[in-house]
């Protein structure tokens, strides 16, 4: 690497010798971030914690006596010290004893760090306020220089402040986030080095002198069940890699043997500070999004991150964790022959407690209730594993997985044009091997943004032939454009139809990591899927971003565009493959509005919209399908408060996802309504039909019931119009089901008739044209009581709440499935 000098580190190495201490001088060019935070535990003369952000070419530093503590009522010293090299953040050693700062060194934690305010103007006025994402420390911290008699300006105070990650119990690990050792056992790591070849030995007696990496063990679709002698874990969605270790070095494999070890130096980093010189470990790289689940998008622009300075760049910025679930080599030993629990037991002693390597967890028998908690986590699923089970490579019934929505990987054989635009794709034609055969499965054009497009149109010279490689093909596709079957992408659908084409299909994202060989039809499995939503396209430019929206709060347009961001991973499912309908306000709350149906001619191509027959204007009309953040951020720049969406999906546009039931209060007490809420969801109960509510984001409540397209838009108003007249006859004195206002005298409406085709509802999160700028909030049914209210929840605090909740929870809504014959029946008797 280029050589390079820093007069800001002028001050350290006049107190270091670099002939006596190992720490790094910064001569080396490291890629600069200004985002990297590093807290370094230090047994010096006194026990102590570094606390160094980037900042400017060097890391920023303070020495924290009691360490940072999470505890907003600490307030805890940290005086400010020189600035350290870049390349310091890596260090963790000793420092020999005569030397400056003499005593062991560990990296306690390490992340990126995000300043809330310009850090040049806080150094100066004494106070930097900034968020930590690190393996241990996250959320909101804030420095606060003391005024010193001796105006030196060294004596700073450090406090968390007060958001979703404070917590008074401080329980944090004294390991390393590199070796998983304290500072004890880095002054003498030997023992537990012995303690684990100790255990290998006495597990096995089969050498392997090399670390090489097995085809991996692979699991089969099945339920989540209780059957004794299993053990269930976590089913993370990102790539299966194993990690290798000998004396050539350590090396990472993907599933089909290619080599990724330059990809992921943060993984690779704390596998070589592993106590043991010899393992392989199978496992699964994540990158998380901000709220902490793993995210695929994420992780495939990590694995496409070529150059050095872009990984070291995102190793930082967008870190990837290993979680590892298994041990095959360990110590000179193959483990193979041994039981998974046993292989288990070891990995966990190998490992550290935090840091880019997780071990995977596990719970005994109870598979159902892990597959619940992962369903509620936003967890794709589980996997289940005999817990005797030695190692095989290839798929067994030993390890089975369970998904809670179904998808499939398949082979693209070619594309159909879009109907706009003949130079453009509209739809991907898909096959899967079938009995040894390739297959045509149907085809799918939901979730193809226009970055994916634009990367498949880029392999169509390399792809392209004339024929298909499928036989059995329908009349129309006479315009597809046939390719090679090599490349796969990964499906979202509902079920397969008779003639085994895929129904409801959405394309979730390119497999760049499997080879069409191994895309085997599961046609007979009975898992289903909602589905989601593509990824992202180019950032959208904010026109006007300071024209104030909302007076009295003082949101003004970026505001209201950095909320639809923020929730758009919540409310995209809910908006995918579905019209919608916008009232916009180009002046904010208090100017002139309207309402848009038709999307208008210069809306940009790459923003979805999809021509219907409108009922009530008996026209046709394009509406607009909302698909990804960027489509969210146009809608919003455009001045769209309320967002409603239609009740079904374009591709099943006469079967509504739900039925509604919305209760209009208009002069009467909100308390009411509440009331009758929770009346629904008891009736609900008693009839076996799943039910969900939320806010209006305006005067009301709404209660929707899970339909999975089982009825047609007249019976779904069927549906709402019984459940309501119940709740009346059990409520006459507060409710009605008289649409007339001065007919309800008093009582809360009833509102079936909002079930219909074409009929409207305001879509979760939506951002309502309220003074205190209020959105429909999904709720638990705990929170419909008493002290409720719409303006509870606003563009201000409803992305922090999604964030504590860690899920939405209505996010069952388009998953659930009831028995209808069941709940009609059990409902005639109540009427």
């Amino acid at each position: 690497m280029a050589k390079t000098d820093n007069p800001k580190l002028d001050a350290y190495r006049a107190k270091r010798n670099p002939g006596q201490t190992p720490e790094p001088f910064g001569r080396l060019h490291i890629p600069a971030t200004d985002s990297l935070f590093v807290v370094q535990q230090h047994a010096a003369r006194h026990l102590h914690f570094d606390l160094r952000l980037e900042h400017r070419g060097v890391l920023k530093s303070w020495a924290v006596p009691k360490g940072l503590s999470n505890d907003p009522a600490d307030k805890r010293l940290a005086m400010a010290t020189e600035d350290h090299p870049l390349d310091y953040a890596d260090f963790e050693g000793e420092i020999p004893p005569g030397a400056y700062g003499a005593g062991h060194v560990i990296v306690w934690d390490r992340g990126h760090y995000e300043p809330l305010k310009d850090m040049e103007e806080g150094l100066a006025a004494g106070k930097l306020l900034f968020n930590l994402h690190g393996r241990k420390l996250h959320g909101r911290f804030t420095l606060v220089r003391l005024k010193t008699r001796d105006s030196s300006g060294q004596e700073w105070l450090c406090i968390k402040e007060q958001d979703g990650y404070a917590d008074s119990e401080n329980k944090f690990s004294n390991t390393s986030v590199l070796s998983g050792l304290t500072l004890q056992q880095r002054a003498n790591p030997a023992p537990k080095a012995r303690a684990v070849r100790r255990l290998a030995h006495k597990l096995s007696d089969a050498e392997a002198a090399r670390a090489r990496a097995p085809k991996p063990m692979l699991a089969k679709t099945s339920e989540a069940h209780n059957r004794r002698g299993w053990v269930w874990e976590l089913k993370y969605d990102g790539y299966r890699v194993l990690a290798c270790k000998d004396d050539q070095g350590v090396r990472l494999h993907t599933r089909n043997g290619h080599l990724i070890t330059d990809r992921f130096p943060e993984i690779c980093q704390v596998l070589t500070h592993l106590p043991v010189e010899h393992f392989v470990i199978d496992g699964e790289v994540v990158v998380h999004d901000t709220a902490g689940r793993p995210d695929f998008n994420l992780m495939q622009q990590r694995a496409r991150s070529l150059s050095a300075h872009q990984i070291s760049v995102a190793a930082i910025t967008s870190p990837a964790t290993y979680y590892c679930f298994d041990l095959i080599q360990c110590a000179g030993r193959d483990l193979t022959a041994c039981t998974l629990l046993e292989r288990k037991s070891l990995l966990r002693s190998l490992l550290p407690d935090k840091s880019a390597l997780t071990y995977s967890e596990h719970v005994v028998e109870q598979g159902r209730k892990t597959f619940a908690a992962a369903e509620a986590m936003g967890i794709e699923g589980v996997v289940g594993k005999l817990a005797a089970s030695p190692y095989r490579s290839g798929r067994s019934g030993e390890w089975v997985k369970a998904r809670h929505q179904r998808t499939a990987d398949l082979v693209v054989v070619g594309w159909s044009p879009a109907q706009r635009n003949p130079q453009d794709m509209g739809s991907l034609a898909l096959a899967e091997y079938r009995g040894g055969v390739l297959t045509y499965a149907g085809h799918a054009g939901s979730g193809l943004g226009q970055a994916l497009r634009a990367r498949l149109l880029k392999k169509h010279k390399s792809l392209s032939r004339k024929t298909p490689t499928v036989g059995d093909l329908p009349a129309a596709l006479k315009t597809t454009h046939w390719w090679r079957a090599s490349l796969v992408v990964e499906v979202a659908f509902s079920e397969y139809t008779a003639s085994g084409h895929l129904r409801h299909p959405s394309i979730l994202r390119l497999r760049d990591d499997k080879p069409a060989a191994e895309c085997i039809s599961h046609f007979d499995d009975p898992s289903a899927a909602p589905t989601p939503a593509p990824a992202p396209r180019d950032p959208v430019t904010i026109t006007n971003p300071d024209k104030v929206f909302f007076p009295a709060p003082d949101f003004r347009k970026a505001d209201l565009v950095r909320y639809y961001r923020q929730v758009a991973r919540w409310m995209l499912p809910y908006l995918a493959d579905r019209p919608i309908v916008l009232t916009r306000f180009p002046d904010g709350v208090d100017g002139k509005s309207f309402y848009q149906r038709d999307a208008p001619d210069y809306v940009p191509n790459w923003l979805r919209r999809e021509t219907l027959w409108s009922e009530s204007t008996e026209r046709e009309v394009d509406y607009f399908i909302v698909q990804n953040e960027e489509d969210l951020a146009y809608l919003a720049n455009m001045g769209t408060l309320p967002i409603h969406m239609w009740h079904s999906r374009i591709a099943q546009i006469d079967r509504p996802d739900w039925c509604v039931l919305d209760l209009d209060p208009k002069d009467a007490p909100f308390d009411d309504v509440i009331t009758l809420a929770n009346a629904i969801g008891s009736l609900c109960d008693e009839v076996d039909l799943p039910a969900f509510v939320k806010t209006s984001g305006a005067s009301g409540l709404h209660v929707l019931m899970p339909l999975d397209g089982q009825l047609d838009h007249n019976q779904a108003r069927t549906l709402g119009e019984l459940l309501a007249r119940v709740i009346v006859q059990r409520h006459p004195e507060i409710a009605t089901v008289e649409r007339l206002v001065r007919a309800r005298k008093g009582r809360v409406y009833v509102d079936f008739m909002q079930n219909g085709h074409g009929r409207l509802i305001v879509a979760p999160f939506a951002v309502r044209a309220e003074p205190a700028a209020s959105v429909s909030m999904p709720l638990g049914w705990h929170e419909v009581k008493r002290g409720l209210h719409n303006h509870n929840f606003h563009i201000g605090n409803a992305v922090a709440r999604l964030r504590r909740r860690d899920a939405d929870p209505n996010h069952r809504l388009l998953r659930e499935q009831a028995d209808l014959a069941r709940v009609l029946a059990l409902l005639a008797e109540h009427l």
